[in-house]
């Protein structure tokens, strides 16, 4: 198995995640914040693409999904095209109120379709490329790469929590 062959069974698992944690579930569903404070699904879901596709478009020269497809006109949201979702508060959160798993899943696929073209051509040769040189010490293509799957990962771990706790109250 390769560093590339790895990257894509991560990322595939993350789609699986996603998928799972919105998959039969309404617009107010996907809204809703299951407490004062709290991150809702869609915030979640759209919150983990943003990075995504923001972090993967930088390290392979590319432009955004977000932008270059349409997704940002299409989610109308009143954030400024970059916003990804750090530093976003409770009333930030509430602005994804009504959007369709349709609409989450669309952008989610078109992110993980390019993010999938662009790791499953990668050598091992790729990885210690520096792609950071903000922090100490500057950040490599492959640590890059695995912060994204990381982070991923935890924000659908969220996303399926939020759907339990929703499903469990009825």
């Amino acid at each position: 198995m390769t560093s590339a062959d790895l990257l894509v069974d991560a990322f595939g698992r993350v789609k699986e995640n996603v998928h799972g944690a919105v998959a039969g579930l309404t617009d107010a569903q996907l809204s809703e914040q299951v407490e004062a404070g709290a991150n809702s699904i869609a915030w979640l879901i759209w919150h983990l693409t943003r990075v995504q596709d923001d972090h993967i478009a930088d390290v392979a020269g590319l432009e955004q999904v977000w932008t270059a497809q349409g997704w940002a006109k299409r989610f109308d949201l009143v954030f400024d095209d970059a916003a990804t979702g750090y530093g976003h508060d409770s009333a930030d959160v509430a602005q994804l109120s009504g959007i369709s798993a349709e609409l989450l899943l669309g952008y989610y696929d078109a992110v993980h379709d390019q993010t999938i073209g662009y790791v499953s051509g990668l050598v091992d040769a790729d990885l210690p490329r520096i792609v950071d040189t903000r922090w100490d010490p500057p950040v490599t293509l492959g640590v890059r790469l695995i912060s994204v799957v990381d982070d991923d990962i935890q924000h659908s771990g969220q996303a399926a929590f939020v759907r339990g706790v929703l499903l469990r109250r009825g």
